[in-house]
């Protein structure tokens, strides 16, 4: 069975097409293509804008004229991560979806679900003849990801709906109605070098199998910081040993936890099987510390093939340590207005060296439902890392999305999701970036909701949909549509 099986097979079709297509952030380019040629295809009116978002838009069902116009918007891009063990294309490779009992996921890659089930079920709304509902304009934004840049740069004349239905949540069951804004704060270190010490050995450190995940959504989950785990092996390790470091990399994405990181480091060789000893020891340690949220952590030590030329000097090292440890990372404060949601929260998201411009790029994110805390984690951010030398830039940011808790669309979805499936949803707002925020500053009169299946492991390749929920979420959708006027 493949996933061209299950039902509703129409948005499973959908999205079996959609895997095929690479659609990396800021590299949409041959997802707009297609999207413009199934619109093409099927006699779909379509328009496009600079940014290289696309709508797509279908008449009122017989009876729905005079109904407001409904807007379905799912971003066409995905988070591209892989186990470091596969070999994968994220710009020319189809993702490799496959069924594993209740769930549906990709071959150690990221599954693209988020978001493109929400794309495959608005193409099915497009293509389904037997449903009822006003107006349709189906918007698929570019680089929700690593930007939010297809909902800043949306054109106008672009949408004229009243509600928006945004479909990028992953959790069945639940409508949220507000979301976190967020800022990254990049920081760059020109470090000095030293010729590497003569009588040395070295040796890659690494940490991976971390679970990782949604740097907004997972962060209260108490997952580890392959980076933070690194950075304090290191801090402790240049209390007992002459350590030497020609190298630091983990993470990749500013929107995922890092799962891994590795270190080449030398010491004197007289040390070597002591420091080796400490590194695996102290492996052993956070594993009893995280046992209960990281249950595949791996440290590994290895000798390098090739000793490194040069290292940081010592000076520099001090600092560079003092500023991933003095970092904060993680939950910074829960809300007291939507009690157990985060409110604010920090991620190093990544550390990556650049050996022949001796440039180190440690990026993180700031993340808040509250504007003035989100400025204040990153000025929190921002302070550490000056301290320690380093030249900081913040992005421009994107606004949160504020609940309207009186919405028509909030009350005639509830009222949907009780007459269908006999239970209360859960209403609540989520702590990640969705671009309704910015949808809101360009078209203040909307009103809107989010919902979708259920999603797990999102933005790392332990990404996976539950196959039942696909239909729960479909039943929502078409009934929504019937219903709302």
């Amino acid at each position: 069975m493949t996933i061209r099986d299950l039902e509703p097979k129409l948005i499973w079709e959908q999205f079996d097409d959609i895997c095929k297509v690479p659609r990396p952030s800021k590299k949409e380019g041959k997802i707009i293509a297609w999207l413009v040629e199934f619109a093409k295809r099927h006699n779909i009116e379509y328009q496009t804008d600079e940014t290289g978002n696309v709508v797509m838009r279908k008449p009122a069902t017989k009876g729905y004229e005079d109904r407001p116009a409904v807007i379905l918007q799912s971003h066409m891009d995905m988070v591209c991560e892989k186990n470091s063990s596969k070999v994968f294309d994220f710009e020319n490779d189809p993702i490799e979806p496959w069924i594993d009992g209740e769930w549906v996921k990709a071959k150690d890659t990221t599954l693209g679900a988020d978001c493109g089930i929400g794309m495959a079920a608005a193409l099915a709304v497009l293509l389904d003849q037997s449903l009822e509902h006003p107006a349709i304009e189906a918007l698929f934004t570019v680089d929700e990801e690593t930007g939010l840049t297809g909902a800043f740069g949306l054109g106008e004349g672009m949408l004229t709906g009243k509600y928006l239905v945004n479909l990028d949540s992953e959790d069945e069951g639940e409508i949220f109605i507000g979301c976190a804004g967020g800022v990254d704060t990049v920081a760059k270190l020109d470090y000095e070098s030293e010729e590497a010490p003569e009588g040395y050995a070295f040796v890659r450190l690494e940490i991976g199998d971390l679970l990782g995940g949604h740097s907004g959504d997972d962060i209260d989950k108490g997952r580890a910081n392959s980076n933070k785990l690194m950075a304090r092996f290191l801090y402790n390790a240049i209390d007992k040993f002459q350590v030497a470091l020609a190298e630091f990399n983990g993470g990749n994405l500013r929107n995922a936890i890092p799962r891994e990181a590795y270190a080449i480091v030398g010491v004197p060789a007289a040390e070597k099987e002591d420091f080796e000893e400490r590194y695996l020891e102290f492996g052993q340690m956070l594993m009893e510390e995280f046992k209960h949220t990281e249950p595949r952590m791996r440290f590994a030590v290895s000798d390098v093939e090739t000793a490194p030329k040069r290292v940081m000097t010592n000076d520099e090292l001090c600092y560079f340590l003092l500023a991933l440890v003095g970092l904060p990372n993680g939950v910074l404060g829960m809300s007291f207005a939507m009690p157990g949601l985060v409110e604010t929260s920090s991620n190093l998201a990544s550390v990556k060296f650049n050996l022949d411009e001796e440039v180190i790029t440690v990026t993180t994110s700031q993340r808040s439902s509250v504007e003035s805390a989100k400025l204040y984690a990153a000025q929190t951010v921002e302070s550490v890392f000056y301290l320690s030398g380093f030249d900081v830039e913040h992005s421009d940011g994107y606004p949160g999305w504020a609940p309207n808790p009186e919405s028509k669309l909030l009350t005639e979805t509830v009222q949907c999701y009780r007459d269908l499936f006999s239970t209360e949803p859960k209403v609540r707002a989520i702590h990640a970036g969705l671009e309704c925020g910015l949808f809101l500053e360009k078209y203040p009169h909307l009103e809107m909701v989010s919902f979708g299946p259920t999603l797990r492991g999102v933005h790392s390749p332990d990404e996976r949909l539950e196959i039942a929920t696909v239909d729960k979420f479909w039943k929502l959708l078409v009934e929504l549509l019937k219903r709302i006027a």
